[in-house]
């Protein structure tokens, strides 16, 4: 049956019935059910959808031969840009391929995936997310509206918005170290064992081009990290000799052409601090600058650096030297303006603002300062990232959240340097929720975070309680 079937045909495919109205209401019959809306209403769809070219009748009623249900759904997810109360009795799926019909799934993504309805403090484990084989997950990788992207072992399983799962392939790695979204189909994948940054196609599963750092020992280059801002993508390289490291800076609006390249090191004898190759890159928008950070153990203990560099100039901006309490992860909050770490012997927060880098003492320890001496290595294999306007890290199988606790109506001194700052401390979820497997892993995505543990072959999709279908 074709999707339109009326008495007279009209033009786009509709079919109508007789009827007569100038004004601004609309009357459509769909599957024999008549509805009425303005053609504002109507327009709100976009120009290319079907929602669109139904406000341009004019002296005919088109008829639609669909499902009238869905189609108040979608109409009232028009009128109010949320889906109403009882779409949660429909599968996912229908509301999905009917909105694809109508040419409105952009807009059914925004009600469900929309970033800016992240709740922090209402977020519960509300599905999870299978993986096939026995591998657990090493890297996962999400956009904006909330499609995921998870590498386990030489694997990568994508999911869309919805969670449906779209696609898993294999790739030429033996493990996936690094993994990067550039959109619901693409992802850039590297390995610290094998050479080049891969960037594929997780949908078909092909590589579409390989990019490389041409070291001056002419050995492979592994991929450390990977990172982006809206113009270019960052891929720590490190030398197959481990003797040199570079962070390469491609263009994503032309075919990934290499840029420019910063941090270069050429490692000699012992001058091992010198040259640790950049382990996190993370782009702060605030401030236009690469947040590269990096750690390794030696026979004096951790040590590590977080350096802040100027991409267009390759200047480094900052420095930040670790020694006494290195961290086992760092984040950047362009919200807080501020830099936070997990001392790796302590196992405590700690954070240093952004406007006062450079100062002695710049680490505010915002836990118990007497771990710091303790030496037990608490803080490895923690984690820590920021989103939005709280940090969130993981302690072992719970997930801690710090936000900024406002106190008067400025931020400084009159010595112009910025006073205290107070953060405090909760931990997310239900007690149901809490424990289990040590957490590997955070993402964020959409309305959405994810979360993987050691040993578990799946990811656990933690969402706010009156969000979603």
């Amino acid at each position: 049956m074709p999707p339109f079937a009326g008495s007279k045909p009209y033009s786009e495919g509709f079919y109508s019935n007789s009827g007569i109205s100038n004004s601004n209401i609309v009357t459509i019959d769909v599957g024999g059910q008549v509805f009425q809306t303005t053609r504002q209403t109507l327009s709100l769809a976009g120009s290319n959808s079907i929602f669109s070219k139904l406000s341009n009748v004019d002296g005919t009623i088109p008829f639609l031969d669909r499902d009238p249900e869905l189609f108040s759904i979608l109409l009232s997810l028009l009128r109010t840009g949320n889906l109403p109360s009882r779409a949660k009795a429909f599968d996912v799926e229908d509301l999905i391929f009917e909105s694809q019909f109508y040419g409105i799934e952009n807009l059914l993504i925004n009600s469900q995936s929309n970033p800016s309805q992240f709740e922090a403090f209402n977020l519960d484990k509300s599905l999870v997310l299978p993986l096939n084989g026995r591998d657990s997950p090493s890297t996962i990788s999400t956009t904006p509206y909330g499609s995921v992207h998870v590498a386990h072992g030489c694997k990568i399983t994508s999911f869309d918005w919805s969670l449906q799962r779209k696609a898993t392939i294999l790739t030429q790695f033996t493990a996936i170290d690094s993994l990067l979204a550039l959109s619901p189909q693409i992802v850039a994948a590297g390995a610290t064992d094998f050479s080049g940054l891969q960037i594929i196609d997780a949908d078909k599963g092909f590589v579409r081009q390989t990019l490389n750092w041409e070291n001056v020992t002419r050995s492979s280059s592994t991929v450390q990290a990977i990172g982006s801002s809206p113009e270019y993508l960052f891929t720590s390289f490190e030398s197959g000799r481990r003797n040199s490291n570079c962070i390469m800076v491609y263009d994503l609006n032309d075919g990934f052409r290499p840029v420019t390249s910063v941090g270069h090191c050429e490692i000699f004898g012992a001058e091992l601090d010198s040259g640790i190759p950049a382990t996190k890159l993370q782009w702060v928008p605030s401030h236009n600058l690469l947040m590269a950070s990096g750690f390794h153990s030696g026979p004096s203990g951790v040590s590590g650096n977080i350096k802040f560099w100027d991409i267009r100039s390759g200047i480094l901006a900052w420095e930040l030297k670790e020694k006494v309490d290195c961290f086992s992860d760092v984040t950047v909050s362009d919200s807080f303006s501020a830099v936070f770490k997990i001392g790796i012997n302590s196992g405590e927060v700690f954070f240093s603002d952004l406007r006062n880098l450079g100062d002695e003492n710049s680490w505010v320890c915002l836990g118990d300062q007497r771990k710091v001496i303790t030496g037990k290595k608490e803080g490895s294999g923690c984690t820590i990232e920021s989103h939005g306007n709280q940090v969130f890290c993981s302690k072992g199988g719970n997930v801690e959240l710090w936000s900024e606790v406002q106190i008067g109506s400025s931020v400084r001194g009159g010595d112009g340097r910025a006073q205290e700052r107070v953060f405090r401390k909760n931990f997310m979820g239900r007690a149901k929720d809490m424990g289990g497997n040590r957490i590997t892993r955070m993402a964020f995505g959409g309305n959405k975070m994810f979360v993987a543990r050691k040993d578990q072959q799946c990811v656990e999709v933690w969402q706010s309680s009156v969000r979603g279908f």
